[in-house]
């Protein structure tokens, strides 16, 4: 069986022997995939990913802000770069000053000689960055309490909700509980901090939406994997990973995030969700995970900061903690770098060799098209893989290159279980 990393359809990469290093943190993050890059660190006097990590984790000292206003404004300049060049503000010469597109009020450039020669790119994309600009300081909301919106008892069955065109009709109407955030002071208070005007009521109820989707989109997805591999919740109870879980999913956790699984499968047995990963957040939700399952008809969370393979060497292998019935990942980034598969190889290849359910989510179809590529040669057993139902509906702008088309979270899955068989070994051409 296959036990050598995969050859990966990427450029050369920093080689790294840890998976989160300071390298290969910064190449998959730098490589088309939306999030932290030098550019924040450098605004937010980090000086590496680790002291970003300890920040996140609650572990580092002296990083505050005086006023809502401060933040806001650092919060804008890590986005304040020359889209067309790339030069930073303290590259500047004396009295130039970065300009902002005044259409999508996203982007920026050093000169206009800079903005016309990237207007051929940026004109591609410069509607829908509009719309990532406005999500990025409403989705403060999500930290606030006024996000996420209260969802709605589910008038249909699990199996009649195939995507988003059938769950929105069982919400009712959500203009009142909209209403209700942009008459809410936190929303006041926002659009009085940041430097830019305030969208009308029509952009922000559009955007509120959007950020509630990419929330419920994570909840949604477990579901959907339930379903596709056949699980029952009215069988028996449920235990799910979320393995590689990260400060994405885990900051600001509450213990119910997983509560429209209530919704999706009413009267269940229980179902419990442990998000293992080492960059996992400090909060109420870091705790031990449950060795058998206790209450009917609720989801019980908790967390493990580590890498999967090693939570199952010290929780699993010792009956501290169940056996999944199934393991999700959102972005496992692993086609990203040769760090990042070597740090997700050992888990890997520990879901194929215990014949664990798996379903990945990806942000784009190349990045599935790379991830199958990788999952092949590792003699996995492909199930199917597609576009994702319940995607995010919130465009994703890849910070260190604007002009990327926007994606979207969990826009992509892949499910998978098992060694491939071995007259799909023969027929591929895969070596043993």
């Amino acid at each position: 069986m296959a036990s050598q990393i995969p050859a990966l359809p990427v450029p050369d990469a920093p080689r790294t022997d840890s998976v989160f290093s300071v390298l290969s943190g910064f190449y998959s993050l730098d490589s088309n995939v939306p999030g932290l890059s030098k550019v924040i660190l450098n605004k937010l006097n980090m000086k590496d990913y680790g002291e970003y990590r300890a920040t996140v984790e609650g572990k580092a000292r002296g990083i505050s802000f005086r006023n809502y206003k401060e933040m806001f404004k650092k919060m804008e300049e890590t986005f304040e770069f020359c889209t067309s060049c790339n030069t930073l503000p303290a590259n500047l010469t004396e009295g130039q000053t970065l300009k902002r597109c005044a259409k999508c009020l996203n982007v920026y450039y050093c000169t206009k000689e800079c903005q016309r020669k990237d207007w051929p790119q940026h004109k591609k994309v410069c509607k829908k960055l509009r719309l990532v600009a406005i999500d990025r300081l409403v989705e403060w909301l999500m930290f606030t309490g006024d996000l996420p919106i209260p969802t709605e008892k589910w008038s249909k069955s699990a199996a009649e909700v195939k995507n988003w065109d059938d769950w929105l009709p069982m919400q009712g109407d959500f203009t009142p509980r909209l209403d209700a955030i942009l008459s809410g002071a936190n929303m006041d208070k926002l659009w009085k901090n940041v430097s830019r005007p305030r969208p009308d009521d029509s952009d922000l109820h559009q955007s509120l939406w959007r950020i509630q989707s990419e929330f419920l989109s994570r909840v949604l997805s477990v579901g959907m994997a339930v379903q596709q591999f056949g699980l029952d919740p009215y069988a028996k109870p449920l235990t799910i990973h979320i393995a590689g879980a990260s400060h994405n999913e885990t900051m600001g956790a509450r213990l119910t995030d997983y509560d429209e699984l209530n919704n999706m499968f009413p009267g269940h047995e229980g179902i419990q969700i442990v998000m293992v990963g080492p960059e996992v957040v400090d909060g109420p939700i870091v705790r031990p995970p449950l060795r058998a399952f206790g209450p009917k008809q609720s989801v019980f969370i908790s967390a493990y900061k580590g890498l999967y393979h090693q939570f199952w060497e010290e929780m699993i292998d010792k009956k501290e903690a169940a056996e999944p019935d199934l393991v999700v990942g959102f972005h496992p980034g692993f086609h990203a770098s040769p760090g990042l598969i070597e740090g997700w190889l050992p888990t890997l290849l520990l879901l194929r060799d215990f014949d664990v359910p798996t379903c990945f989510t990806l942000y784009s179809d190349k990045e599935l098209e790379r991830s199958l590529q990788i999952l092949l040669e590792l003699e996995m057993h492909i199930k199917d893989s597609g576009p994702n139902p319940f995607t995010s509906q919130k465009p994703e702008q890849v910070q260190s290159t604007p002009n990327k088309t926007p994606v979207h979270c969990n826009s992509h899955y892949i499910r998978f279980q098992g060694l491939l068989p071995q007259e799909d070994l023969e027929e591929s051409g895969v070596d043993n």
